[in-house]
């Protein structure tokens, strides 16, 4: 027995250095966030309001190996109206894309030639381009008796063309604009992270929507990409694609910096962290809905009946990364303002603009209350000051806070929008259908796990692309702290073994 232990040891530690090298090589996507947007000016609440609205309208009302590495630009930042966009290439040979990330849409679709009101250039700085599936090699339409056209019939999106047998879409959304086109089908081409170097050696066949029409506010230059990337949860969304494809598993996660230097991590898979907390997806929706249970600010739970919240109908709640602020129902917002004036009164409450607002001479954080939004399962959205809050400017030396949650009028719809979840992680799991969340330094690297098999996972280290050293040191954190867990577990066998 004397013998046996440290022979144990050393033939355990010897497969786990081999499968430490397996670990370096999983599926999950990494979409490394970068800021794309001056901080020299503030936008109004009411700016910010506006282009929630026209998103929300569209969000409501839309129709229904190697580590895989987007590099996404873009930023958040409650003042400026910011939006986080990727690069994909599409086709052989392989043409570039700037398409907005949209978890409130599921179709990956970009502008194609002779496009009808799509606009030729960009407030954003960047250089919009235009498909055109007779130049590549590998392109294909898609036709009507396809069973992937049969996939956006599903959401009500697609129809077929008498004609031509083409399957084709139409998506009109809530804020008056829309796009018509059709269905192509061609190579995705991704860089993949193998340990700590970047190659560009993977690419998979998607379905994606090739625009003819634009109208409405997609025709406008000021804040124009060459399409949406729908990150949905229905079949003809890029992530059920590759899921399907195996190329990556069945869910997604973001972690947004909520600083001025903005950032983040966004990859196509679980992020793993200790504190992450689940509620379930309530099913059959279109978007990612919650079943948000009741408010409480300082611990003392607001008296808000649950149905406010509850989703039926036009009513529910919704977690949407691509909105700036969030949203209460109605019958809700009035209850949750109260409690934090009532929870603040060494603080003078004013109105600015019709925001509940603060002149505060002191940090906001010792003298705002937490809150927290409770959710079935017993998941709890813990809310900092500062998740709550928005700075608009200064009155004779002390801030104007207001609060950023903003009612829908006339609607029961609660919105979980940047302001809340940015300094978080966020983890879509649709595979499991539900949705984690746990605070987080968005500023540091993640460990990410892919499910390549039934009941077997690897875990891959994500973060800044080329901070080598930060990477390392979260991968040797991660293989230490399972050294340490084997070897404890082994010590605690022999000593049962011993008596």
């Amino acid at each position: 027995m004397p013998g046996y232990f440290p022979a144990v040891v050393l033939v355990i530690l010897a497969a786990l250095l081999q499968a430490v090298v397996v670990l370096c090589g999983g599926f999950p996507a990494t979409l490394q966030l970068e800021r794309a947007f001056p901080t020299s000016h503030w936008v109004e609440l009411s700016q910010l309001r506006s282009r929630d609205r026209a998103r929300h309208g569209r969000i409501l009302q839309s129709s229904g190996g190697g580590v895989v590495d987007f590099p996404v630009e873009g930023t958040y930042d409650p003042y400026l109206v910011g939006l986080y966009f990727t690069r994909v290439q599409l086709g052989s040979p392989p043409r570039e894309f700037y398409v907005q990330i949209d978890t409130g849409s599921d179709v990956l679709w970009v502008s194609c030639n002779s496009c009808n009101g799509c606009p030729t250039s960009s407030g954003l700085q960047i250089q919009l381009e235009f498909f055109d599936p007779s130049i590549s090699s590998t392109a294909s339409s898609i036709s009507c008796s396809d069973q992937r056209c049969a996939l956006g019939a599903q959401s009500s999106d697609s129809a077929c063309s008498s004609q031509n047998n083409q399957c084709s879409y139409t998506f009109q959304y809530g804020d008056g604009s829309g796009t018509t086109g059709y269905y192509v089908s061609d190579l995705m081409h991704f860089d993949t992270i193998v340990g700590n170097s970047l190659t560009s050696n993977t690419s998979a066949r998607v379905v994606f929507g090739c625009s003819t029409t634009q109208t409405g506010d997609l025709t406008k230059s000021d804040r124009a990409v060459d399409g949406i990337f729908g990150f949905g949860q229905q079949g003809l969304s890029v992530i059920s694609q590759l899921s399907s494809q195996g190329i990556s598993p069945n869910a997604f996660s973001h972690c947004l910096k909520g600083s001025s230097g903005g950032g983040g991590i966004l990859v196509l898979g679980q992020i793993v962290q200790p504190n992450i907390v689940y509620t379930p997806l309530v099913p059959s929706q279109p978007h990612y809905n919650l079943n948000l249970q009741s408010i409480s600010v300082n611990g003392q739970t607001l008296s808000i009946d649950p149905a406010v919240f509850a989703t039926s109908g036009n009513r529910g709640t919704i977690i949407d990364s691509g909105t700036t602020l969030a949203y209460l129902a109605e019958e809700a917002y009035d209850p949750f303002v109260n409690a934090i004036t009532q929870a603040s009164q060494s603080v003078r409450p004013v109105v600015s603009r019709g925001n509940q607002c603060y002149l505060v001479a002191s940090s906001v954080s010792q003298i705002f209350p937490t809150v927290s939004l409770n959710f079935a399962g017993g998941a709890s959205m813990i809310l900092l000051p500062e998740d709550y809050l928005l700075q608009q400017n200064s009155v004779s030396g002390a801030a104007v806070w207001c609060i950023g949650f903003q009612k829908i009028q006339g609607q029961g719809i609660t919105i979980l929008g940047d302001l809340v979840l940015k300094d978080k992680i966020v983890v879509y799991d649709l595979a499991g259908q539900r949705i984690g969340w746990a605070n987080y330094d968005c500023s540091l690297s993640v460990n990410v796990s892919a499910t390549l098999s039934p009941g077997k996972s690897e875990f891959v280290n994500a973060g800044q692309i080329g901070d080598n050293s930060s990477s390392r040191n979260a991968r040797d954190s991660l293989i230490l702290t399972i050294i340490l867990g084997l070897l404890l577990h082994i010590s605690v066998f022999a000593s049962i073994s011993i008596l």
